[in-house]
């Protein structure tokens, strides 16, 4: 019954290693199907290089286990919560890449400073502050998601243009239209991440790109007349 989205779940993780995104154990991706209101999820501390599709867990959106043998990753309650309140969102990632933990850690947005970060959104990529205690104590995973939706209202971001957030202390959570977007996602904000920190090394003083560039590079990829690309 979940054979084909146990293995879009397998192919995204994998590609986590491929993409020099992970150490050893240090990510996930989990994909859903709306049709069935379940999502698939990476097996907590499995490595890669052993992990099989028939591996994956399947999960409800109450973070409870539909089926599967193995536990799910320690951030399943934070993706269920990410599908639960967002519904349009058909993939998520979760990583502790380099640069994106490196800026997480120091507890900084990430400063939009050319064209490939407006090429993928046209805001800086948000940083969530640290969880309270209280949120720590208790629900840590849940609230966890609860944090990310707090940065975003506070900031009034869209997490359609904004496709990625930071977490303080901790790192990066992406999502996107299916897994493989999420995956995508994860590379392009690490990506980025890297680009802002070498700026600011050659120049502290760096500026943010212009609002007219800006606009123009994320509207001609993601606008209403977008022209990037073949079509559909």
């Amino acid at each position: 019954m979940y054979k084909s989205l146990k293995e879009e779940c397998y192919e995204a993780n994998m590609q986590l290693p491929k993409l020099g995104l992970v150490l050893f154990t240090f990510g996930n991706v989990s994909a859903v199907d709306r049709s069935k209101g379940v999502f698939a999820i990476k097996p907590s501390g499995v490595p890669y290089e052993d992990l099989k599709a028939e591996d994956i867990v399947i999960m409800d959106y109450d973070a409870k286990v539909v089926e599967g043998k193995m536990r799910p990753s320690s951030d399943t309650k934070t993706h269920a919560l990410l599908y639960k309140t967002w519904d349009d969102i058909g993939g998520i990632t979760h990583t502790h890449s380099t640069y994106a933990v490196a800026w997480a850690q120091a507890g900084l947005d990430i400063p939009i400073f050319g064209t490939t970060h407006a090429d993928h959104t046209h805001q800086d990529i948000p940083c969530a502050p640290v969880l309270t205690d209280e949120m720590i104590k208790g629900d840590y995973e849940y609230e966890t998601g609860n944090q990310i939706f707090g940065v975003f209202k506070e900031k009034g971001l869209s997490h359609k243009e904004v496709e990625m957030v930071l977490l303080q202390n901790h790192g990066p959570f992406t999502w996107g239209k299916d897994a493989a977007k999420s995956v995508y996602n994860a590379a392009v904000l690490e990506e980025v991440a890297r680009m802002a920190y070498l700026t600011l090394q050659i120049n502290p003083q760096t500026q943010r790109i212009k609002e007219t560039l800006r606009m123009k590079h994320y509207e001609r990829k993601h606008g209403v007349n977008a022209y990037y690309g073949q079509g559909c």
